[in-house]
């Protein structure tokens, strides 16, 4: 029995001790089991975790985009052993109506790189832009999955690249070898995608920086005005081309110099904008002439704001000298219509009592019982009288807004003629004339007496400069005419110039520097005036060799233009021996008393009216064979001539009128009435000879 017991105990600690073994071993068996698989589990993290980096280092080579998406496509469908991959990109990183862009594919893919997918697209590639997180479409029935239109794939899977929350675009595997996605390779889908987004997202900002700086950097250098950005010290960091070139100098070398100096030399004003403009102010802009560059430059400065302890300073240089000499022009214009103005106005009353000196003073003087003494003296009032009528003629001349006649001038026959009739006086104060007239100079169309006043203006103004000379300095006045696109007369002098501060005054009416009783001022206004008036320009410059030199250009006179417009004078018929019954129509009674005495002598009678009404009374009344009527005289809100043509047309053959005045208005206006006039201040002879072809073109008419 105990023999039993013993053995059934040694029996079941037999039985124990296998069933541990078996126990033991089957513990063994998983626990290498498991080693393997967490080797094997490391060894593909690690293996995973290797090819992240090596996506990293080919990532960070390169920030452009094309490189991006064809390294992320690549390694994309190496990571997951897939048979096509593709990136479709947001056309503005949001995804937006616009679509995408597939910017790369490859493996079966291949084919859709560079199309477009439209926003609305059911396909996972447009749909996995509104996810948050990955699309994995893999159909257990083995139902094609659509990627994009038409194209369709057994299995894929979709992840949006997104980064600092915004996406830019997705990122789709299609068809892995194996036919299913496992769980890692989801993950490792998902860190390559937060990977590549980040990359592409900086690679995306990276172009749109360079790409604003290649905008601003064309946009500085195509500024027609010059730009430079300068430090504290004043000198340029960086600068334009319309800066250096205004500067004389490459690009390259303008960098580094100092501004001011390069400028405007040692002028200070440049300064004190800058030392403004730094402490935040808004300087006032400078305009400025630069001697440096010979030209006028208006600077504006801005503070570029900055962290650093320095501040730059932006500088904007404009070439205003071509704007500022239009603008004096304009200033010039306005001045003389001004005076223009003026004259027009005063003219009336000066030309009606320097009518009656003149003519009064004619008429005592063809009295044969004058005194000598007497007869003396009324020749220097009738003198004086008739310089006094050219002064007023002058200021009209001045006034007046064209030409009084057009016709073809020979320049070159003007300049002649007008040296010829100053050369006695030239020869006296030894002054030389030297002409250098071109061949086959164009005409110009205009009146040939006020270009030859312009002329007579400027060889005068010329002969009194260069009678200033010392002894040893030669007075010459040099004549030049040239032709290029425009006709050009060129009068240059050798006196001792014109100075800077008269310049801008030159051409201004009134102003002179010769002395009192030497000068009018009106010279050159006229002179500018007249130009003007004929479509050119003159101007004056300062030679080097000293001196001063005027500059007119005027258009060339087409071909034909002006042809047979030359105004000749009609031969004064004598008029028959008879007695004509005379209207004079004119408020002044200085005028009326010369008229009455002039034609009085002559047998003829002059009744003359209260007023431009009892005017056409007396007119309708009595067939008058001249009626001289002022030009100022009006009639129920009209010229008395207009409203005494309109009521009586067969009296327009007998009316002459009398004016110190046409302007085109009012020539326009005598014109279309058909009426003759004469100016005043009249002599004698010229109203008695227009008074005679009245009666003459009256008598052939009946």
């Amino acid at each position: 029995m105990t023999s039993f017991v013993l053995g059934a105990v040694a029996a079941l600690a037999l039985g124990g001790l296998g069933w541990s073994a078996v126990t033991l071993r089957r513990r063994l068996v998983h626990s290498e089991r498991e080693r393997r698989r967490v080797a094997d589990e490391l060894n593909r993290r690690l293996s995973e975790l290797f090819s992240l980096q090596e996506l990293s280092y080919v990532l960070s080579e390169s920030l452009e985009l094309e490189r991006i998406v064809e390294q992320v496509v690549r390694y994309a469908m190496r990571f997951l052993d897939a048979r096509g991959a593709l990136v479709a990109l947001a056309s503005d990183g949001h995804g937006d109506a616009r679509g995408l862009l597939i910017a790369g594919a490859a493996g079966t893919l291949a084919g859709l790189q560079g199309q477009t997918v439209p926003a609305e697209d059911p396909g996972v590639v447009a749909r996995s832009l509104g996810r948050e997180r990955l699309e994995l479409v893999q159909s257990a029935d083995g139902a094609p999955t659509r990627l994009l239109g038409a194209v369709e794939a057994a299995s894929a899977a979709a992840v949006p690249l997104r980064a600092h929350g915004v996406v830019v675009g997705t990122l789709v595997v299609a068809e892995p070898r194996a036919g299913v996605f496992p769980a890692e390779d989801v993950r490792l889908l998902s860190t390559v995608a937060t990977h590549a987004a980040i990359v592409l997202a900086n690679a995306r900002f990276f172009n749109q920086v360079r790409r604003a700086k290649e905008q601003w950097e064309t946009a500085f250098d195509a500024l027609s005005e010059g730009i430079a950005v300068v430090d504290d010290e004043g000198r340029m960091r960086r600068a334009n081309r319309a800066l250096a070139l205004l500067l004389g100098a490459p690009v390259a070398e303008v960098v580094g110099q100092d501004l001011g100096a390069a400028l405007l030399g040692d002028s200070p004003a440049l300064g004190e904008l800058l030392a403004a403009a730094r402490r935040g102010q808004r300087p006032v802009p400078l305009v400025v002439r630069s001697e440096r560059l010979r030209r006028v430059v208006r600077v504006t400065g801005a503070r570029i704001p900055s962290a650093a302890a320095e501040h730059g300073v932006v500088v904007l240089i404009e070439d205003v000298t071509d704007q500022q000499a239009m603008e004096t022009q304009l200033i010039q214009s306005e001045k003389l219509a001004a005076v223009g103005q003026l004259v027009s106005g005063v003219a009336h009353e000066l030309n009606n009592p320097l009518t009656s000196i003149a003519g009064l003073s004619e008429v005592l003087l063809e009295q044969k019982e004058l005194g000598t003494k007497d007869r003396g003296h009324l020749r220097v009032i009738h003198e004086q009288a008739e310089r006094a009528g050219r002064i007023v003629r002058n200021l009209l001349t001045f006034a007046r807004q064209g030409p009084a006649e057009r016709a073809r001038v020979d320049l070159n026959d003007v300049i002649q003629r007008t040296v010829l009739l100053m050369r006695y006086d030239l020869t006296l104060r030894d002054i030389a004339i030297e002409k250098s007239l071109g061949q086959e100079i164009p005409a110009v169309l205009g009146d040939r007496h006020a270009l030859q006043q312009v002329m007579l203006n400027l060889l005068t103004n010329a002969a009194h400069a260069v009678s200033q000379n010392p002894p040893e300095r030669p007075r010459v006045i040099r004549v030049a005419t040239s032709f290029d696109d425009r006709v050009r007369v060129r009068v240059a002098d050798s006196g001792p110039g014109i100075a800077d501060d008269v310049v801008p005054h030159l051409f201004t009416p009134f102003f002179t520097t010769k002395e009192p009783g030497h000068g009018t001022g009106l010279g050159l206004s006229i002179s500018y005036s007249i130009i003007e008036s004929h479509g050119g320009h003159i101007t004056v410059e300062r030679p080097s060799e000293g001196g001063a030199l005027f500059v007119i250009d005027l258009p060339a006179a087409s071909a034909g233009a002006g042809a047979g417009e030359l105004i000749t004078s009609t031969p004064v018929p004598l008029p028959p021996p008879i007695k004509r019954s005379i209207l004079l129509v004119d408020d002044d009674p200085g005028v009326r008393r010369m008229v009455k005495a002039l034609f009085g002598r002559e047998g003829h009678s002059v009744d003359v009216a209260r007023n431009p009404q009892q005017a056409i009374d007396m007119a309708r009344a009595r067939g008058y064979d001249l009626i001289l009527a002022d030009i100022q005289a009006s009639a129920r809100g009209k010229l008395f001539v207009e409203a005494l043509v309109e009521a009586q047309p067969a009296l327009r053959d007998r009316t002459l009128v009398a004016t110190g005045d046409v302007r085109p208005a009012t020539e326009e206006t005598l014109a279309r009435l058909g009426l003759r006039y004469v100016r005043k201040p009249f002599n004698l002879r010229d109203l008695l000879d227009e008074a005679a072809r009245v009666w003459a073109g009256a008598a052939t008419l009946s």
